[in-house]
């Protein structure tokens, strides 16, 4: 099985509000064969909890534009891992020394990388 078009799309748009935030280390993965309530995660990493928080929102603000509102978020007052479940679509955007201590991109290792386009021009 494999991510759909619309979710590969989603995170594609995710990825360039978080790069335009300045996001650290975007990986989209393909989860849709492990996970059947998913398609593809998408990691990021912001360097402090403001950088975490404002990645997020932009997230949230580009894809809500597209029609895609967020189902359930998760550690927004903390600012080191905020999840942000849009259906096929879940982004966490760590601060990197959390991003490294769960190493998710490693529990997932066996999931497809999805290519993502994000250029600096968006950034």
């Amino acid at each position: 099985m494999t991510a759909s078009t619309h979710s590969i799309e989603l995170a594609q748009l995710a990825a360039a509000a978080a790069d335009s935030k300045q996001a650290d280390n975007l990986v989209a993965l393909d989860v849709s064969g492990p996970l059947p309530l998913a398609d593809v995660f998408l990691l990021a990493s912001g360097r402090n909890e403001r950088n975490v928080v404002a990645i997020a929102e932009e997230i949230t603000d580009r894809l809500a534009e597209a029609g895609s509102k967020v189902i359930r978020r998760e550690g927004w007052s903390e600012g080191r891992w905020i999840l942000l479940d849009f259906g096929d679509l879940v982004v966490h955007v760590f601060h990197e020394e959390d991003r490294m201590y769960y190493s998710l991109e490693r529990l997932w290792k066996d999931c497809p990388v999805v290519p993502l386009q994000v250029t600096a021009a968006d950034a």
